[in-house]
């Protein structure tokens, strides 16, 4: 039966021992106590169960449950949600912290707002050999989107919600298709299907989520969250939620990205345009496609564009030509990176 008031922590975990006592007691010391932890265990080779199975028998909240077919983080996370049963829904990561008013802010917005949106917050990583310019850009950005509102803006650049830092009604996240899909990256794929069932973003501006960076985190080394990875959902969701058939569509960028991107289109029968600055690119026949100068757009009335500029300056530079033509981001223009 359904606690309409109790919020359910799903929390896979694998060979987290270094980390995940001190995960669990920062749940321990939520400020908001009506939690239940669904800790499962992804067939961990190292000590974790045992202590997972120590701190559960002091608190009867903790739920500990097995994944024994070592199938992944994505039946792990359908077996926890299977054991739960809290009317709102969290999910935790084993080797991150979460700060004392976390849940009890994500639960307060949540509230406030009804059924229809999912809470996040910003987010702080933290390393003992320091954060690296790339997780400290990543960082910066997440928290840029918390404060200005406009995560699903940038939902074709990156995740725009952290995977272990979100709250939503459970029939909110069933609706969603919750983790049904075998889709990796898991996270990201789920934030797409929030933006597919128009579910909106209620963000806290307070650092609730302190995220672990460390050399052998999954997302680090699981080939599962590989670039191509990212690129293949952002071309699926593309495809299926934004693309108009009607309309030219227009590659902007010729580099590394740019050149996937064109390669996976073309695979897929997809016509496109190709255009960029670089001159010395300008002319060239890539995957049977003349790459243009970017003034070919003047002669367009008709047109979506994907950008895969992943310069700040160039993608300001960009967003002014776009406007001036009064084409609007998210309709008529997309960018990838």
């Amino acid at each position: 039966m359904i606690n309409n008031d109790l919020i359910s922590i799903i929390t896979p975990f694998k060979n987290s021992s270094k980390y995940i006592e001190d995960c669990i007691t920062s749940i321990l010391k939520q400020t908001i106590k009506n939690w239940e932890l669904i800790i499962v265990d992804d067939y961990s080779t190292d000590n974790s169960f045992d202590i997972v199975k120590r701190m559960s028998l002091k608190d009867d909240r903790i739920k500990l449950y097995k994944n024994n077919g070592n199938n992944g983080i994505i039946e792990t996370l359908r077996i926890g949600l299977n054991k739960s049963v809290g009317n709102y829904i969290t999910r935790m990561d084993s080797d991150d912290l979460m700060i004392t008013i976390k849940l009890e802010e994500l639960y307060l917005n949540l509230k406030e707002k009804g059924k229809g949106f999912v809470s996040t917050s910003c987010v702080k990583y933290f390393s003992k050999k320091g954060i690296g310019k790339g997780y400290k850009n990543y960082e910066d950005w997440l928290n840029e989107l918390m404060i200005n509102k406009s995560n699903f803006k940038d939902i074709y650049k990156e995740c725009v919600i952290p995977s272990p830092n979100w709250m939503i009604h459970r029939e909110d996240l069933m609706n969603s298709d919750a983790f049904n899909s075998n889709i990796y990256p898991e996270d990201y794929d789920l934030v797409f299907r929030f933006y597919k069932n128009n579910i909106k973003i209620v963000s806290s501006v307070k650092k609730l989520h302190l995220w672990r960076d460390y050399s052998n985190r999954t997302s680090r080394v699981d080939s599962n969250y590989a670039d191509n990875h990212f690129l293949d959902l952002k071309i699926k969701y593309f495809l299926e939620l934004n693309y108009d058939n009607r309309k030219e569509l227009v590659i902007w960028g010729a580099g590394k990205k740019g050149k996937l991107l064109a390669k996976k289109l073309s695979e897929q029968n997809i016509r496109y345009s190709w255009v960029c600055n670089n001159p010395n690119k300008i002319g060239k026949q890539i995957y049977n496609n003349q790459i243009l100068n970017v003034d070919y757009l003047n002669r367009l009335n008709n047109f979506q564009s994907v950008i895969t500029v992943a310069s700040k300056d160039s993608q300001k530079l960009i967003k002014d030509f776009f406007s001036s033509k009064n084409l609007i981001c998210m309709k008529d223009y997309y960018f990838f990176c």
